[in-house]
């Protein structure tokens, strides 16, 4: 394994460096399109309830919601590798927590809006495609 290692580390460094800016660039366009789609009152908790798809469509509901929670734990992996690697690590984690479910998701969702750079970085993309600002409540 070390010899292997040894023999190709110029073509395993390469493959990393590529594969480093592919997620970078994958990344910046991925988060600017989940958040330009995230809803103004996403955040304001009187604004909250079940979805009527839920209850009219079951089976669709439940094919989206496996491939919703798949999405949003595979950005979660992917922001906490950014965070060492090239990318918007905190932006990926925060996506990945809006797109998943879980137990106290909409408080710990609250609470990374707050911290000022993600609000300010969020509604700054929104701005820049004539997108309304998100409202905290």
């Amino acid at each position: 394994m070390i010899e292997f290692l040894g023999q190709n580390l110029n073509s395993i460094l390469s493959w990393l460096a590529i594969s480093s800016l592919f997620i970078f660039f994958f990344s910046i366009f991925i988060i600017n399109f989940v958040i330009k789609m995230i809803p103004v009152d996403y955040f304001d908790s009187s604004k909250r309830g079940l979805s009527p798809f839920k209850t009219s469509n079951p089976i669709i509901w439940l094919i989206l919601f496996i491939t919703k929670n798949v999405m949003g734990y595979l950005l979660i992996i992917g922001g906490i590798l950014m965070l060492v690697l090239p990318g918007q690590g905190l932006l990926t984690i925060l996506l990945g927590l809006i797109f998943s479910d879980y137990p106290g998701k909409y408080k710990l969702e609250k609470k990374l809006i707050t911290i000022k750079p993600i609000y300010r970085y969020i509604n700054w993309v929104r701005k820049k495609s004539d997108i309304e600002p998100i409202k905290l409540a």
